[in-house]
């Protein structure tokens, strides 16, 4: 029996019944259609994340202090540290940030996030300027009540005209709005675009105090001089906060045994306490064990460990999807089966006839494969079309060698669980088939 014969056996014997090759195919297409999305949206929530990282700044790092030692990162600190003359490190700059009320003239906003920083920021972080300029060094020397504030939060201050050149007030404080910051995307909780950036020495004489900083941001040349320029800062700060040679060496084996990430800054990063865009909201490799009174984060490091968590979470996602493949493949095997039951006469006279066991068992396998195959073409449809749209917030994208691996999985267990039915089948006497009729 030629392979076209058998290829159109089978075709008539899938036809044959068609409600119940439809409801087969259907737990088929289910199985498909959901390892292809779900791997899809796995792969679009990993790019989601690798985008809001690499967007905080994959040079940048941030210093905090750990809440131990006497010595507390102030902006003497800060100072020295760009005046250090640090190979690998461009700049340094402070952060000192609060919550508070902030109005005008036609509104109010509370729990607003106030960043104190110097005029470096703007092009250490990734919050940009879009309309009027930032402060200048100048108006930090001079404490000046000036600021840059977010695009939401000038819009809900002022949202009958441009709230550039108009006063605010923060806390009691009066403030001219010099610039307004570029729409940011959100990388937490709180919205980045509502903020105000003002100078440090202003912020820290009107809300903060002059004493201890939220935080350093430090960029490093190059990309790829982040972990030289984390060293770098290591060793100076061991020096600017009196931290013993022992308490040093210490932090360092501990670092170096565990190779843990630092956590310092993944609340913030969740939270996007202060919505600068920067890597001082990232989780990074801390560069020392919570016996030294700083720790040291970087977004680079943050990003290499979302890639490995996001491969997993697809590959989990996968796997949970196959589940339903697999009992799509189980109800293959009950309907060839019954199919089998069936046709026990159409046996019989076949083999009676002449037809190999062969034949037989090719005609029945192919059976298997053809509704699988068709279930699986319908689940790629239904999938990719599926993927236009947001799934909670996740935009899917398809990943190029689902598709096949998808369909090819399917044809598999089609194969794999048809072949017991077809083997029944193969293997029938016709007498046996003939005297059941």
């Amino acid at each position: 029996m030629k392979f076209g014969d058998i290829l159109l056996s089978a075709v008539r014997g899938v036809t044959a019944n068609k409600l119940r090759s439809i409801l087969t195919m259907l737990g088929v297409l289910i199985g498909v259609g959901a390892v292809i999305l779900l791997m899809a949206v796995g792969n679009g929530s990993a790019q989601r994340v690798n985008s809001l990282i690499t967007s905080l700044g994959t040079n940048t790092l941030t210093i905090r202090p750990s809440g131990t030692g006497s010595t507390p990162i102030t902006l003497a600190v800060s100072d020295q540290l760009n005046k250090a003359g640090l190979g690998d490190v461009k700049s340094v700059v402070p952060e000192s940030t609060t919550s508070l009320t902030v109005s005008s003239t036609n509104a109010s906003e509370s729990g607003v996030s106030i960043i104190g920083t110097s005029a470096d920021y703007f092009t250490v972080s990734t919050a940009s300027v879009a309309s009027g300029s930032a402060f200048t060094a100048a108006d930090v020397a001079s404490a000046a009540k000036v600021a840059v504030i977010g695009s939401t939060l000038a819009t809900e201050l002022y949202p009958s005209g441009s709230a550039l050149g108009q006063s605010i007030t923060v806390s009691g404080t009066p403030f001219t709005v010099v610039g307004i910051l570029a729409t940011q995307s959100s990388t937490g909780f709180n919205d980045p675009n509502s903020v105000v950036v003002a100078p440090v020495t202003r912020v820290q004489r009107s809300f903060t105090g002059f004493g201890a900083l939220s935080s350093l941001l430090a960029e490093s040349k190059t990309t790829a001089g982040v972990a030289a320029a984390q060293g770098e800062l290591g060793v100076e700060l061991n020096q600017l906060l009196h931290v013993s040679a022992a308490t040093a060496a210490s932090a360092a084996s501990s670092s170096a045994t565990s190779g843990a990430a630092g956590t310092g800054g993944f609340g913030r990063f969740l939270r996007g306490a202060t919505g600068g865009g920067t890597a001082a909201s990232a989780l990074g490799a801390a560069s020392s064990s919570s016996t030294l009174p700083y720790t040291i984060t970087n977004a680079s490091t943050l990003l290499s460990t979302a890639e490995a968590s996001a491969t997993s979470f697809t590959v989990l996602l996968a796997a949970v999807a196959a589940i339903s493949l697999l009992v799509g493949g189980i109800g293959v095997t009950n309907v060839m089966l019954v199919t089998v039951t069936e046709r026990t006469r159409e046996i019989g006279i076949r083999k009676a006839l002449g037809a190999t066991r062969g034949a037989i068992l090719g005609q029945f396998l192919a059976e298997a494969a053809i509704l699988t195959l068709l279930g699986g073409i319908l689940g790629v449809v239904a999938a990719v079309f599926a993927a236009q749209f947001q799934i909670n917030g996740t935009q899917p994208v398809l990943i190029g060698y689902s598709i096949p691996l998808a369909l090819g999985v399917s044809v598999a267990i089609g194969v794999f669980f048809g072949v017991y039915p077809a083997g029944r089948a193969a293997t029938m006497r016709p007498i046996q088939a003939l005297r059941s009729i």
